[in-house]
């Protein structure tokens, strides 16, 4: 309605108003402070230099007891006090408000000014403040307008005195509205500059000191003797900028060894760029690697940078580095040596500060004898190597491991386990594990899918590790010995729940003590191996 009526306003009478002194309070006078605050906003947009211009204008010309400027900070959605007369700090702190939440918080809404003649009265008047508990908000007139740019609302001014004549409290609101278009771009500026600016700081700190502690060696899980060893080789040379050479089977968590190197070291605010060497044709390796000019190819439309260019100042990990081309072998040896390198079609070199970690499962020594691999570029990337061992030399890291992504599945799929039964942990323990910790993490992503009874079952693992050492059966893999693993698996767990007393076990599977004994017998089961000390005294 307001922005109705500033529209049809007609010009003489606006004129008429504005030069009229009758009411002892000439609006013409601020004309000169209004130029003066367009030559501070054209001279360097300085918001705090507008702004004291602003309420000082508010404060001495207009008569105005209590004035706020508040900015919207759309990360946080919030709308907070940045300056303000006619309030105490504490005052001042408490005016926090969301979008539509409050007269100020509709302001920032709607990007409408909304002008109150009778606060006191309006339902929407929250005293967020509690600047008013004294009653002054009673004959008060109130009046707040957006600070709009690019059609975004930043902020809000708004002010508060006892008007006596309605048409002086529609020329402050023209009057304020020119102010804010005005400084609308300057806000805009402050709020990218400080306020958006220290929360996306913020948020990067965080997120990095949440990587820092995600990939710091104790919490690459395993606390078997060989994961030991490997904990004391990264938290030597992660100090350092050392090449690291990272050797181990597929599967075994080299890129965990990286991260871990790299965010314990002293370039850990730096880029973590991957590159995996056998991802890419060999064709388009260079590029990706090295980066390329304009025109440099058919396609190159611009300048692109390569993953060693994005990784200056931090560390770069190439994995299965083995599987490079002995051209490309040469390009990246020449990194190792000078840490430098050309675009594709560009002619000056490029310098760089990194660390570089390579992977790879291939026998390096090997290929090397071979020719497949150069002996410079071996030496030079095996200064410091960290080889990590395979699941099936540290068995007792398997049950932490087991825990760990039973934890992490059951979350990411919603569903309750709250368990792994005996035999399926037999199981788990008696395999070999040639996909090494990758293909534990798959089985027991299965498991969890197919347990409908909040246990991971023997019979819920896949049917390579369903043989007959591991299931206590002489059957081999087909229908009767899944039939065969399931019953030994309840016959176990009923004994274990009820600590070796057959005849407990026995009701609790529906059979007789005398059919459950003939069971036992057939799957080599002992009753005494699940018993508590002496607290059993049955006899099968």
């Amino acid at each position: 309605m307001l922005a109705e009526e500033i529209v049809t306003v007609d010009v003489d009478d606006t004129i008429e108003d504005f030069t009229h002194c009758f009411t002892g309070e000439c609006r013409i006078n601020v004309l000169p402070i209004l130029y003066q605050i367009s030559q501070v906003i054209a001279e360097n947009e300085d918001l705090t230099k507008s702004l004291a211009i602003i309420l000082k204008v508010m404060q001495r010309r207009l008569k105005v007891h209590r004035g706020t400027v508040t900015l919207y900070d759309r990360g946080s959605e919030t709308i907070f006090i940045h300056e303000s007369f006619g309030l105490t700090e504490e005052e001042k702190s408490r005016g926090i408000y969301l979008p539509g939440e409050g007269l100020t918080g509709e302001v920032v809404e709607t990007g409408k000014p909304i002008v109150v003649p009778h606060l006191a009265a309006d339902p929407r008047f929250l005293d967020r403040t509690r600047a008013h508990e004294d009653g002054s908000a009673a004959r008060a007139s109130f009046f707040c307008v957006p600070i709009i740019h690019s059609r975004k609302v930043h902020g809000t001014i708004s002010a508060e005195r006892v008007y006596l004549d309605q048409r002086l409290l529609k020329q402050d609101v023209e009057l304020i509205a020119t102010i804010a278009s005005m400084i609308a771009p300057a806000v805009e500026l402050y709020l990218l500059e400080n306020v958006e600016k220290v929360r996306l700081e913020n948020e990067n700190r965080r997120l990095k000191s949440a990587l820092r502690q995600r990939f710091k060696p104790s919490n690459i899980i395993g606390n078997s003797k060989p994961m030991q060893e490997v904990y004391g080789l990264i938290q030597k040379v992660a100090a350092t900028k050392a090449t690291v050479l990272v050797l181990g089977e597929s599967g075994v968590g080299k890129e965990l060894v990286a991260n871990a190197i790299h965010y314990n070291s002293p370039s850990a605010e730096g880029p973590f760029v991957v590159f995996n060497c056998a991802a890419l044709p060999e064709s388009i390796i260079e590029s990706e690697l090295f980066g390329h000019e304009k025109g440099a190819f058919t396609g190159a439309l611009g300048t692109r940078k390569g993953r060693f260019e994005l990784a200056d100042g931090g560390t770069i990990f190439l994995d299965e580095v083995g599987e490079l081309s002995l051209p490309m072998q040469a390009k990246l040896l020449r990194v190792l040596q000078q840490k430098t390198f050309d675009r594709v079609g560009g002619s000056k070199p490029i310098r760089v500060d990194l660390r570089i970690i390579a992977a790879t499962n291939r026998n390096l020594p090997e290929m090397v004898e071979k020719g497949t691999f150069r002996e410079d570029l071996y030496y030079r990337l095996n200064v410091f190597p960290i080889t990590i061992p395979p699941l099936r030399d540290r068995a007792s890291d398997v049950i932490l491991l087991t825990d760990h992504f039973v934890a992490k599945c059951a979350e990411d799929t919603g569903k309750e386990v709250k368990r792994i039964s005996t035999p399926a942990l037999n199981m788990l323990m008696a395999y070999h594990w040639p996909g090494n910790v990758r293909e534990l993490e798959n089985v027991i992503e299965r498991s969890v899918i197919l347990s409908d009874d909040s246990v991971i079952h023997g019979y819920n693992l896949p049917p390579s590790l369903q043989t007959s050492a591991e299931t206590g059966t002489s059957f081999g893999c087909g229908l009767e010995a899944k039939i065969q693993a399931v019953e030994y698996e309840m016959i176990v767990e009923a004994l274990k729940n009820h600590h070796g007393n057959t005849t407990e076990a026995a009701k609790d599977l529906g059979l007789t003590r005398r059919i459950l004994g003939l069971r036992m017998e057939k799957h080599g089961i002992n009753y005494k191996n699940y018993r508590r000390g002496a607290a059993a005294n049955d006899t099968p």
